[in-house]
């Protein structure tokens, strides 16, 4: 999440921190649907609501997948950064210290997403992140060329497995009121040990599926991150001929993304599955760019943004503790009584809580809790 290493690099802090400030509010934005069941997520009823077809096309659009995108691009570039921090100074021999820092890094974030996936919310990305990291680190030195083309292959070696679990026939139907509905609800708002082994079920099939899949998904936009940075991306926005393409393969594929997932065919449902990953990628590259653009390096500009980047960790951890709390223990009956409005409602009033806090924070701290606790911790290791 947050990448300390970014103050190296002055000219470029406001707008990653900004960015950064983007993602994680974004993030609850899609998590909240699985706060509550974080196996099936949001049950949609059998005839859907308007709003709620709205509210999905938009999400279709502008949400799925953008903001995981956007983290695994920031993550990259971080590593980037931390290595780009040290580097003329180190010899072979004087690197290693360093190397065992960032390695260090990597198993501490690993460890936190294993203890999050476990006892708080078993739909993390931190262990995948710290997972594909170590993966992604090993590229550092290729040029922004390379970094793509590689970056390119391990997506579409990811999308293959990916692809085939998506069209694992499911014959259990999820629908509101339905008997799998009520056994998911009563299960998910039961006792804190049986919620417990759920996390533990739930994160022992991401462990398994994260070589095969996820690993190398998130891998390839770290690449991506860090030929973004090494393009000065992240300071100057895109080119006029990129954003042209990544605005056209934003909104082609996000249209045919909506078009298979209405479709009613469970094949095709499924395939839309693939095609919001590769959506997601675009749109997240014009949202870097367009941010890049209104922040402009300015530590005034987006200040409200940029104080929850620099806290992106803690709010990350904290959005799960609120939402869990929220939907399995305070109101578990919102499960059953709040269509995607209702949802979208808590994450615009949780999103202004996370501005103030962020604001009222560094008014009196310089680093967040976890953030701290990180920093420590792979210290101590080093």
């Amino acid at each position: 999440m947050d990448e300390q290493s970014a103050s190296t690099k002055p000219q470029r802090l406001a707008n990653l921190d900004a960015i950064r400030g983007v993602g994680v509010l974004g993030i609850f934005f899609l998590n909240i649907y699985f706060m509550g069941n974080s196996f099936y997520g949001y049950a949609p009823h059998a005839v859907q609501p308007i709003g709620d077809i709205a509210i999905e096309l938009f999400s279709n659009f502008f949400l799925e997948g953008r903001f995981f995108s956007l983290f695994a691009m920031l993550f990259g570039a971080g590593m980037l950064i931390q290595f780009q921090k040290y580097q003329p100074e180190l010899t072979i021999n004087a690197s290693q210290p360093f190397l065992k820092q960032q390695k260090w890094r990597l198993y501490w974030l690993i460890i936190f997403g294993i203890f999050h996936g476990i006892f708080i919310f078993p739909g993390d990305i931190l262990l995948s992140y710290g997972v594909s990291g170590l993966l992604a680190f090993k590229y550092r030195y290729l040029d922004a060329d390379a970094l793509i083309r590689k970056a390119k292959w391990f997506i579409f070696m990811s999308l293959i497995p990916i692809s085939l679990i998506s069209l694992t026939p499911d014959d259990q139907v999820y629908l509101r009121d339905s008997t799998l509905f009520i056994e998911q609800l009563s299960a998910w708002t039961g006792s804190y040990s049986d919620q417990l082994f759920l996390h533990f079920m739930m994160l022992s099939y991401m462990v398994t599926v994260i070589p095969l899949t996820l690993m190398w998904f998130i891998a390839g936009l770290m690449l991506i991150g860090m030929a973004l940075y090494k393009r000065e991306i992240f300071s100057k926005g895109l080119d006029t001929k990129l954003l042209r393409q990544c605005l056209f393969w934003a909104v082609s594929l996000s249209l045919v993304d909506s078009v298979l997932s209405f479709s009613g065919n469970t094949l095709l449902e499924a395939l839309s599955d693939v095609i919001l990953l590769l959506s997601a990628i675009a749109c997240a590259l014009v949202y870097i760019h367009v941010i890049c653009l209104v922040c402009n390096n300015s530590p005034q500009r987006l200040s409200a943004l940029q104080n929850v980047g620099k806290l992106a960790f803690s709010l990350y951890i904290l959005q799960s503790i609120v939402g869990i709390i929220l939907l399995r223990y305070i109101a578990p009956q919102w499960q059953q009584q709040l269509d995607r409005d209702g949802y979208i409602s808590i994450a615009v009033i949780y999103s202004v809580i996370q501005l103030l806090l962020a604001h009222w924070y560094l008014r009196y701290f310089k680093q967040g809790p976890l953030e701290k606790l990180w920093r420590y911790l792979v210290l101590k290791q080093s």
